[in-house]
């Protein structure tokens, strides 16, 4: 994979004396979706702003497509895309005009085929007429994707796509965030909702404090990092664990109707059997049994936590 994107040693301090980042390496590939976590004020909207080229870092460099971004910043600034995190449009103007008018911003030469093609892939261009101000918020925040796309960037940044808006707006998201890298566009997307993370990223990066903890793709880290979860539910409930059954860990739920042990999948031996034959022994039915696999949310916390 070849970086469209190249952080190195980044820093960003405030006069107040509060370092929003330290020292910020990373690579973002071109033609990914990269998702970014983070608590609130863990650095990462300072971040997106340094590499659109809205802030200016304290120390470091950032190189986009071969541009750095404060000598060449109109450079790298047409071919990045910001979709912010706050609604903040004119909200009497039409859709079609603000879009229109996001295009010339960038120097852009009039392209009516491609804003209707833009406009129709957000579902928007039925709406083309409407003024901002009678648009419903998950409508608003489609306006403002196509206003980051109006001028064609090869790079979008999503900062909380979907914050404020219903479960099936996001899933529409999703779908056009996917539909967005088919095309070649790199994402870099952050959120508060793992499951969007978990849904559409290639690779996640986790940073906290200013400092970036973890980077790694997606699926791998869940293989690394994630356990199962086994669910035994019992015939009769249990008013404690056997202590035959000390060694594994066991937690006893739902009213003593369920048992949970937890188990990591990479080990050789997971040890399900033995505890299986053990219930037998001990004389314990069981009605039903049911594997959960850890979530990327579950692994999120875990490594802010440490």
């Amino acid at each position: 994979m070849h970086p469209i994107i190249t952080i190195n040693s980044l820093n960003k301090k405030y006069a107040s004396g509060f370092e929003a980042l330290k020292n910020v390496s990373l690579e973002i590939n071109r033609g990914e979706i990269f998702a970014l976590l983070g608590p609130n004020g863990a650095g990462k909207t300072t971040l997106i702003s340094i590499i659109a080229g809205i802030s200016i870092p304290t120390s470091g460099h950032v190189v986009v497509n071969n541009y750095n971004v404060v000598s060449d910043s109109l450079k790298t600034k047409s071919i990045i895309g910001l979709v912010p995190q706050e609604i903040s449009i004119e909200q009497f103007e039409t859709v079609l005009g603000t879009v229109n008018f996001s295009r010339g911003l960038f120097g852009k030469k009039k392209n009516p085929a491609y804003i209707e093609s833009l406009l129709k892939q957000l579902a928007l261009w039925e709406k083309r007429n409407s003024r901002i101000l009678e648009l419903s918020g998950g409508m608003k925040r489609r306006v403002l994707i196509a206003k980051a796309l109006s001028h064609e960037p090869s790079i979008l940044f999503l900062d909380e796509p979907t914050a404020g808006v219903d479960v099936e707006l996001r899933k529409d998201m999703w779908n056009i965030i996917k539909d967005l890298k088919k095309k070649g566009v790199t994402i870099i997307l952050t959120t508060h909702y793992i499951e969007e993370a978990e849904n559409i990223a290639d690779r996640v990066g986790v940073i906290n404090n200013g400092k970036i903890l973890l980077v790694e793709e997606k699926a791998l880290l869940m293989k690394k990092m994630g356990k199962k979860i086994l669910n035994i539910f019992l015939s009769k409930p249990l008013k404690i664990i056997p202590d035959s059954l000390s060694k594994y860990a066991l937690k006893l739920n739902g009213g003593g109707s369920t048992l949970t042990y937890t188990y990591d999948i990479n080990d050789e031996r997971t040890g399900i059997t033995m505890l299986l034959n053990e219930l037998s022994k001990s004389k314990i039915q069981l009605k039903d049994i049911q594997t959960k696999q850890t979530s990327l949310e579950e692994i999120f916390v875990t490594i802010v936590k440490e």
